[in-house]
């Protein structure tokens, strides 16, 4: 039987415990409204400008003029990974979960003899990464000291990304973040930024006429479409992170209560046992005389 003193101390240690869980939990219900608003708006902006790329890119699909953004190098040789995820952790299987996909990509990609570079953005990723693929790291983007997400941060991340790929660093680029879907669903997602792949929009019948030629106007918005597809999926990324927060620390905190409770029993039990050999001993001393 436990000692009395120890099962105490392990209960308060749980009840400490449990009122940081619960308070973690509250701070990420309040912060997803604001993260989950964030990566909503952003989205109708990303898909009207994935709309007039795709159109942009069927006038241009056989043109010798088209960027090299649109079109690549011609090769596909040396891929570059970029691997985004929290800064922090104590969010379940959020950064584990990205991780793993691009994980899963370098490998596959490694196996088929293709070179791979890792750029990662936030903490989690990179120390994850490193373990096993250290040698592959190229970047590293520390957003710590970031409390809320702008456009700029995204600018960043794409300017590097753009001065490598001009630079002759890689061939192909693909962004790994968690799409937003629900509290309890954040589905881990990769996005080939470069070249430039747009989804089919249903326009296919609508003519427009540009001008200047499609050429030149998409040598000016596919940078700005890089920017917006990593925002858009930085943003995804917040509002997974607190979702996934919320979850496991509401989860730690129903653990938390049955420890508890399980301990308390315990407890409970020991005393009583000890206070039964208290009076048998009194007992047995006073028929002793």
């Amino acid at each position: 039987m436990a000692n009395l003193k120890d099962l105490k101390v392990r209960i308060a240690s749980v009840k400490s415990t449990r009122k940081i869980t619960k308070a973690m939990q509250m701070v990420s219900a309040a912060k997803l409204r604001r993260a989950q608003d964030a990566a909503e708006a952003a989205r109708p902006y990303a898909d009207r400008m994935n709309a007039v790329l795709s159109n942009l890119a069927r006038g241009a699909a056989n043109s010798a003029s088209a960027p090299r953004l649109f079109q690549g190098t011609g090769s596909d040789k040396v891929h570059l990974l970029i691997v985004a995820t929290a800064e922090r952790g104590l969010c379940g299987g959020f950064n584990s979960s990205i991780v793993k996909l691009a994980r899963a990509h370098a490998q596959k990609l490694v196996a088929a003899g293709k070179t791979v570079k890792i750029l990662t953005v936030g903490k989690k990723g990179r120390e994850q990464l490193r373990r096993d693929m250290g040698d592959k790291l190229v970047a590293h983007v520390d957003n710590s000291a970031v409390k809320k997400l702008g456009y700029a941060n995204a600018q960043d991340v794409a300017r590097d990304v753009l001065a490598r790929f001009d630079a002759g660093e890689f061939d192909v680029a693909t962004l790994f973040f968690s799409k937003f879907n629900s509290v309890i669903s954040q589905v881990p997602t990769a996005q080939q930024l470069i070249p430039a792949q747009f989804e089919d929009t249903g326009e296919a019948g609508t003519l427009y006429d540009y001008e200047p030629e499609e050429e030149a106007i998409l040598a000016d918005l596919l940078p700005r479409s890089i920017a917006t597809q990593i925002f858009t999926g930085l943003l995804e990324n917040a509002a997974s992170e607190q979702g996934a927060r919320m979850t496991a620390m509401d989860n730690a905190t129903r653990n938390a209560g049955e420890m508890i409770d399980k301990l308390t029993i315990e407890f409970n039990r020991s005393r009583q046992a000890a206070i039964t050999n208290e009076l048998i001993e009194i007992i047995s001393g006073a028929e002793a005389l």
